[in-house]
């Protein structure tokens, strides 16, 4: 993994209270110190990452992939974190997922070696660039999705112009992506998906290596089953049409009914389709999992007895003003938590002494509070019948939905269960 990743953290990230250092200087150093998360280390609000959820959450998709012999590709969009995606990979993942070249451009700078674009991509400089890497680089495992004839011509057209002649081994590969109506992405029926295939393997400097699918924007497990049985359905078609390659990729993935990749595209199905084929899951909200969104949505829900998912992140925020009895102000706002899926989730107070530190107190369950509203930087808590706040006390928050949690800080202390900052974890947004 790059070297870029290993900047401490300074005046310029919020959260980590570093007034006298300069950008650009030493991990290694600051970690030596043994920073404390309530030691005068952070200024608040700052959010979290909490080392032993986030072991426990590679270790649970780690082994349900190994059990369902699944091929793993977690979306690092989750976090656009490369120190998380190395993490990921150690812990088998074969690749990484990304959504935009320009996070394909970051997983390239960090080192990774495979990834999977799951998009269409029609921009003609980014198709240039991955074409040019892919001819210069034959260790570079590279594969976007095409869902239209012009996505088709686009790539084609870069493969050609960087010398990828479509052969068996050679060309800009390609998934066709099968969605479904009203869905996302995706041509929307099987026949569609046939004709979009003759299309690419017509086309030089193409080639196609599979079929991707994405059945997050459904919403139950008989749905989700219909779609997939016209992702084996086209996976078949291509295969006896002799389209696909001996080791073809089929992809899937949310995080929500990843249990159903398992069981409906298992690689019993798959191999007696093509012997080689590679079934590839794509979930990314997993690596923090959060307290809302994902609390009711995880696959682990219907298979309680392959695993769980533990929120790792938290937002720590600070007791600004307690103005009236059940109100208390709290220093976090849109800016530093998401919004967009359900709002924080309060779960502990750490109470402040006379002198306004905290770093001595112990943390206290906050039941029955809740967060009614966010502005910019404040966070207005709905207090329970006897419990009261004063200002310096600090709230920990969960988050809903990690997705945009991540995109709203830069550096993340990682932080061991003794409250020291083992890490910081940088984004790249």
């Amino acid at each position: 993994m790059s070297h870029f990743l290993d900047i401490a953290p300074s005046w310029a990230d919020k959260g980590i209270w570093r007034p006298e250092a300069e950008p650009g200087t030493a991990l290694d150093a600051y970690l030596a110190g043994r920073p404390a998360l309530f030691g005068g280390s952070c200024s608040w609000p700052v959010m979290v990452l909490r080392e032993e959820a986030l072991a426990h959450n590679l270790d649970a998709l780690a082994t349900f992939c190994e059990r369902h012999e699944l091929l793993f590709a977690p979306h690092g969009k989750t976090s656009m974190a490369p120190q998380l995606w190395q993490r990921q990979i150690d812990a088998g993942a074969w690749g990484i997922t990304v959504a935009t070249p320009a996070q394909l451009l970051i997983a390239r700078r960090a080192g990774v070696a495979r990834v999977l674009l799951a998009n269409e991509v029609l921009d003609t400089t980014a198709l240039g660039w991955i074409a040019a890497e892919l001819a210069a680089d034959p260790g570079f495992e590279f594969v976007c999705f095409v869902d239209s004839a012009a996505g088709v011509r686009a790539a084609a057209a870069a493969g050609v112009a960087h010398g990828l002649d479509g052969t068996a081994h050679a060309g800009f590969p390609v998934l066709i992506d099968l969605g479904f109506p009203g869905g996302r992405t995706g041509v929307r029926s099987v026949e569609e998906g046939r004709e979009l295939s003759e299309l690419v393997t017509a086309t030089p400097g193409i080639r196609l290596v599979g079929v991707s699918s994405y059945e997050g924007g459904l919403h139950s497990v008989e749905a989700v089953q219909a779609y997939f049985a016209d992702v084996r359905d086209l996976v078949e078609q291509l295969a006896a049409a002799g389209q696909l390659p001996a080791d073809a990729i089929v992809t899937a993935g949310g995080s929500a009914y990843f249990d159903q990749v398992g069981s409906e595209l298992s690689l019993d199905w798959a191999r007696g389709v093509l012997p080689g084929v590679r079934v590839i899951l794509r979930s990314g909200a997993y690596i923090s999992h959060d307290h809302g969104t994902y609390v009711g949505k995880t696959a682990f829900n219907r298979i309680p007895a392959e695993g769980s998912l533990s929120g790792a992140l938290e937002v720590w925020a600070q007791v600004l003003s307690a103005p009236e009895a059940g109100l208390a102000l709290v220093g976090m706002g849109k800016r530093d938590a998401p919004y967009d899926s359900g709002l924080p989730v309060p779960l502990q107070v750490r109470r402040a002494d006379a002198t306004g530190s905290v770093a001595a107190s112990a943390n206290e369950p906050l039941h029955g509070a809740v967060i009614t509203a966010l502005d910019d930087h404040h966070g207005y808590l709905k207090l329970p019948e006897g419990v009261a706040l004063r200002p310096g006390d600090l709230v920990c928050f969960g988050i809903s939905h990690p997705c945009t949690a991540f995109d709203k800080w830069r550096s993340i202390p990682l932080v061991d269960a003794d409250d020291t900052i083992v890490d910081v974890v940088r984004t790249y947004l």
